[in-house]
């Protein structure tokens, strides 16, 4: 009788203590697991244990963000890519991205922000994170001064030209569809397209058509605006709750101090002249 209980008794602490080992088991992978969704290798508290943010620009859009003849990073988002860089405390490291991949850049931790000239939409919304915008912009229409474009009924069956992943091909795809599209990877290669005929015109943000044109003087921004206000954006990671608020904070600040209407005169009013005001691109404090 003694031996079966002692027995019985050896069975239950056993099994006692291996549900304690799976239990503790449980506890450091819940501890591991809580550890790695905190470990945000973009979260400012990381950027600045770095020293170093990582930011998507454009190296061929000027006067928004480029490469001069120099070799020198210069423009509008490029100034404040080093603003946001001052301000935290950190240096800059900017990685350079065509349209189509700055939803990709970020969704593949390749950089923390974005600052290329990112419009807002109802659709880039549902997978990256935009902070408070820091300018306005519309959909335009390029064209040769010879064969202008003035109006949207002109484009109806003709070939026009546009960057992948830009609110123009957006625009042009869901209300204009009656029109055909020559879609390219970089603003270069439409830009190229355009002057080697190969579209009666050219769709992209309105405000650096002008400056296109401007230094392309056979050209002209026949269709001002067309299609929905828009508003550019910095942009981080779905889910990057640190950086969001902290980016909305700098976005506010520098408003309100007038950055970015110092910015439009030094960065973008040599570009535009006198066809577009501060007004028109910088938001109000």
């Amino acid at each position: 009788m003694k031996k079966r209980s002692l027995t019985r008794l050896i069975a239950i602490m056993s099994v006692f203590a291996t549900l304690l080992l799976v239990l503790a088991g449980c506890g450091n992978s819940s501890k591991k697991s809580s550890s790695s969704n905190s470990n945000n290798p973009s979260s400012v508290k990381q950027i600045k244990k770095n020293g170093t943010i990582r930011i998507a620009v454009f190296g061929d859009l000027p006067p928004y963000g480029w490469v001069n003849q120099d070799g020198k990073r210069v423009g509008y988002d490029v100034t404040l890519a080093h603003k946001v860089a001052k301000d935290l405390g950190v240096k800059v490291k900017f990685v350079q991205v065509n349209a189509n991949n700055r939803v990709d850049a970020l969704n593949s931790n390749k950089v923390d922000l974005v600052l290329a000239n990112f419009t807002v939409t109802p659709q880039r919304k549902q997978v990256i994170d935009f902070a408070k915008p820091y300018m306005k912009v519309s959909v335009g229409v390029v064209s040769p001064k010879s064969k202008p474009i003035t109006k949207a009924s002109q484009l109806k069956g003709k070939n026009v030209i546009v960057t992948k992943g830009t609110t123009a091909e957006t625009y042009f795809t869901t209300k204009q569809p009656d029109v055909n599209l020559l879609k390219f990877d970089s603003k270069t290669q439409q830009f190229n397209a355009l002057k080697n005929g190969r579209g009666v015109a050219l769709a992209d943000d309105n405000s650096y058509l002008y400056a296109w044109s401007k230094s392309n003087p056979k050209y002209t921004v026949g269709i001002k605006s067309i299609g929905p206000k828009s508003y550019i954006s910095p942009a981080v990671k779905k889910g990057n709750k640190s950086l969001l608020d902290w980016t909305n904070k700098e976005i506010t600040k520098l408003t309100k101090q007038g950055f970015f209407v110092k910015d439009y005169n030094s960065q973008l009013k040599p570009y535009f002249g006198s066809e577009v005001k501060p007004a028109d691109i910088v938001l109000p404090k």
